[in-house]
């Protein structure tokens, strides 16, 4: 898949759930929940040793079992790690900063690259160096849909995407949206402590499902 499908397929669907367990049958089960769902893009978090173990097994059992499904990485810091994850098979690489040289290895091969910034000088730096789409991180505290609103006037052409603090309610996904966000990010909102512990899938597929129908009912 081409990173300008990657992007599109963003700004469809709207979210991208975030994940990170170091069980590979715990995270098969909520990727599946959420795919389910309508979430056909899925964020697995290089968090914890032998992460990208787990990730490339993740890969191939995705292809198998939903091949539409696109699976990228985030909390990538450096390029090094970048250029792995690439090798793995990541159709799109996430990180909490802004690291300009993993954007020259992400656009030589022309994966997409989305950094974080919480500032107005960051996001110019990082759309100088190739990003498509911008994550806001952490979204709450870098001033919320307020910031995105304020930040979007002077300049319409950017593509934010706020992480940390998204809630899959109406009423935070509305605030998001209508401040003009191109996607969200959503962790342990969306699959919160609760549905581990109990297991409870069923409860993750219709609030991923719950998400997806909400931003298409605001956006329309």
């Amino acid at each position: 898949m081409k990173r300008i499908d990657v992007a599109l397929k963003m700004r469809e669907i709207g979210v991208v759930p975030l994940f990170y367990h170091p069980d590979i049958e715990v995270c098969k089960k909520v990727i599946a929940a959420c795919y389910r769902g309508g979430m056909t893009l899925f964020e697995f978090t290089n968090r914890g040793d032998h992460a990208h173990e787990t990730f490339s097994e993740l890969v191939r059992w995705a292809k198998q079992q939903m091949p539409d499904l696109v699976m990228g990485i985030g909390s990538v810091v450096d390029p090094g790690t970048c250029s792995l994850y690439i090798q793995l098979g990541a159709k799109f690489i996430v990180s909490p900063l802004l690291n300009e040289e993993m954007g020259r290895i992400c656009n030589r091969r022309k994966v997409l690259w989305i950094p974080g910034c919480a500032t107005a000088s960051e996001i110019s730096r990082a759309e100088e160096a190739g990003a498509e789409i911008i994550k806001i991180f952490p979204g709450s505290t870098v001033g919320g849909p307020a910031f995105v609103k304020a930040y979007l006037g002077p300049c319409p052409w950017s593509n934010l995407m706020p992480s940390g603090g998204v809630s899959p309610t109406r009423e935070n996904l509305t605030e998001w949206f209508s401040a003009g966000v191109f996607a969200v990010g959503m962790g342990s909102r969306l699959i919160t402590r609760e549905i581990l512990t109990e297991q409870n899938y069923r409860k993750l597929e219709e609030a991923a499902r719950n998400a997806v129908e909400t931003i298409q009912k605001i956006r329309s």
